[in-house]
Order: C-alpha cells, then sequence, then structure tokens
C-alpha cells in the first residue's frame, strides 16, 4: 500500500503539501491540488484515518447510551442516529449501560480519553451528576429521556401532552373506568404520563382510583402480564387501559386474551411508543407515535454541532395518536 511520502514524490511536492490536500486547507493552488490528487487516484494511496484524527484530537465516534439494546423501542432512534452520523462522517458505538453506574463510567472514560467525541444518552437511570460533570468539558446530548435541570441539551416529545391525548380518546368513546399501567415513578417520562392521564380524568370529572393505578420495575412483555393479571382480577374492573409503553401493553393485550376476553369490547387498551411490533398484535394497538427516527437524526445533528463548537437548543417535536382496533373494534 502507497505511503504519503510515495504521493508527494510522485507528484513532485513535499509531504506536508500532500497534508495539507487531504485536510482540505486552501492554501494549496489549484494546480497543485490535482497534481497531488491525480497521485494520489493513480497510487491508490489511501490515508490513515487514526493518524489524522489524532492530529485532530478527534476519533469521530459517537457514543450512544441506551440501558438495554433487546428494547425494540429503541431501533428506530438508532438508525436515526447512524443515518446522520454516517452524513457527517462519524461512526457510532452503542453502549448498553443496563443502568449501572460502573459501567457507565467505563463509557464516560471513553469520553475523557478521546476515544469518542461525545455522547447521546437514551438511558433514563443514568447518573445525572456524573453527566452533568462530564457536559462541562464534552459533548452530550439527551434524547428521549432527559432531566430539565441538567441544563444539558435535549431532544423528545410532550409526554404529558401525549398520555392526555390518549386517554382522552378513551374517554371520548365512552370509557370512565381507565386503568393505567406505568414504570417506576423515579423516571421523568413515567411521571410525565402519570400527569397526563390524571388531567384527562380530572378534566372530564372522573375520580381517579388508586387501585386503577399500577407500577412496574421494568418495561418488558412479562412485566404488562403481571399488571394486567393484578386488574383484570380487581373487583369493579375497568372498561379500558392506558399503558405508559407498548411492551406493556403487549403483555397486557396477551393477558386479557388468555383470560378469555375481547379487546376492544371488554377491555379497550392504548400503549406508547409505536414500535414495530403494535401492528402486529391481535387487535392491533392504539399507541401514541413518537418521531423516533427524526428524534434520533435530530439527536445526532445537535451533538454534532457540540463537537464543533456551536450552542444548540433543545426541541420538542411532535407525537400522534394512531387509532387501530383495540380501541375501534
Amino acid at each position: 500500500m502507497a505511503n504519503i511520502q510515495q504521493v508527494a514524490k510522485q507528484a513532485g511536492v513535499s509531504v506536508a503539501t500532500v497534508s495539507r490536500v487531504l485536510n482540505g486547507q486552501g492554501t494549496v493552488t489549484a494546480k497543485t491540488r490535482i497534481k497531488v490528487e491525480d497521485a494520489i487516484k493513480r497510487l491508490n494511496y489511501e490515508p490513515s484515518m487514526l493518524g489524522r484524527n489524532l492530529r485532530n484530537s478527534e476519533s469521530r465516534i459517537l457514543l450512544i447510551l441506551i440501558p438495554k439494546i433487546s428494547n425494540p423501542f429503541y431501533s428506530e432512534i438508532i438508525n436515526g442516529i447512524e443515518t446522520a452520523a454516517l452524513t457527517h462522517h462519524y461512526n457510532i458505538l452503542l453502549c448498553e449501560t443496563d443502568s449501572n453506574p460502573d459501567r457507565e463510567n467505563i463509557y464516560f472514560d471513553l469520553v475523557r480519553k478521546k476515544m469518542a467525541d461525545g455522547i447521546i444518552s437514551m438511558d433514563p437511570a443514568v447518573n445525572v451528576e456524573s453527566l452533568i460533570e462530564l457536559a462541562e468539558s464534552y459533548a452530550i446530548i439527551q434524547c428521549s429521556e432527559y432531566t430539565v435541570e441538567s441544563g444539558i441539551p435535549y431532544v423528545t416529545i410532550d409526554n404529558e401532552e401525549a398520555a392526555y391525548r390518549a386517554v382522552k380518546h378513551l374517554i371520548k368513546i365512552g370509557h370512565e373506568k381507565i386503568a393505567l399501567i406505568n414504570s417506576d415513578e423515579k423516571f421523568l417520562y413515567a411521571r410525565q404520563r402519570q400527569l397526563g392521564y390524571r388531567r384527562a380524568l380530572e378534566e372530564n370529572g372522573i375520580p381517579i382510583s388508586d387501585h386503577y393505578i399500577h407500577h412496574t420495575q421494568q418495561i418488558g412483555f412479562e412485566y404488562g402480564q403481571q399488571a394486567m393479571r393484578k386488574i383484570i382480577n380487581l373487583k369493579d374492573r375497568p372498561t379500558a387501559v392506558f399503558a405508559v409503553s407498548d411492551m406493556l401493553a403487549i403483555g397486557a393485550l396477551k393477558e386479557i386474551n388468555n383470560n378469555g376476553l375481547n379487546v376492544p369490547d371488554d377491555i379497550a387498551i392504548v400503549g406508547f411508543d409505536k414500535i414495530d411490533f403494535s401492528n402486529m398484535t391481535h387487535p392491533t394497538l392504539t399507541t401514541v407515535a413518537q418521531p423516533m427516527h427524526k428524534m434520533g437524526t435530530i439527536a445526532a445533528e445537535m451533538l454534532i454541532s457540540e463537537i464543533q463548537g456551536d450552542q444548540v437548543e433543545s426541541i420538542i417535536l411532535d407525537h400522534e395518536l394512531v387509532i387501530r382496533e383495540s380501541t375501534s373494534g
């Protein structure tokens, strides 16, 4: 494989001139640039990206922190991040944190040691104090999951309003006894979506029953099943359920079917996220659609702008209520 010295010799210029052409510096004449480019083509020379990155103190790698790779919610966001990253000649590295501070510190160290240029955090349980400290010196963006007080820019949707619209839809089609399957209240999105649920009921004069509100430790399918089992066994069984994630909603749907009940006639159900599986259930799931690909694209664009020294502002994207068979028959 040809090296930079051979390119310089072929073009009849110095190594420094070849380097200036490769780095796109405007101090080289058009005639000299053409000579160097011809030599590069003839010798099939490929510059060392590692060497170039070291000289420029950059890695061209973006870290993506997610709690679980297995959660399908993240896949479309990651696709969006990767699309934008590749457009700007960056690569991404997926980091499964498992919401474990020790793991997080390993990934944070990659940025401190300049082995990565910045972080997009999608972990709702991330150590916020460590993230804030890191953000003082390095580029960080929060995507979907965020903490307002951190001062770190974020891209997300209005979770409270989205939940409010979902529950309002259930009320509009005649439901008053509406249960909530929520995740842990330590997560901001869980608190926001519960606020939306409560607001919709209060505005319509429907009393809030604490025994209709169920919290799960995680948002896996089986946790939705467990919560629905308790709801079905209630004396005053609700006629509808709002679940704060599609995974919980799909688990709840399976449990309803297992008990010989009909959706939506016996119990209507609404999920949240519009993951691909939500259109494959029987019946298909009414859900809140987050613009996940767009969210990922914007998060990557924001991070790259930060890396380049620009100031970025937080962005709240639109959401959409997708009405399907689980509420409309």
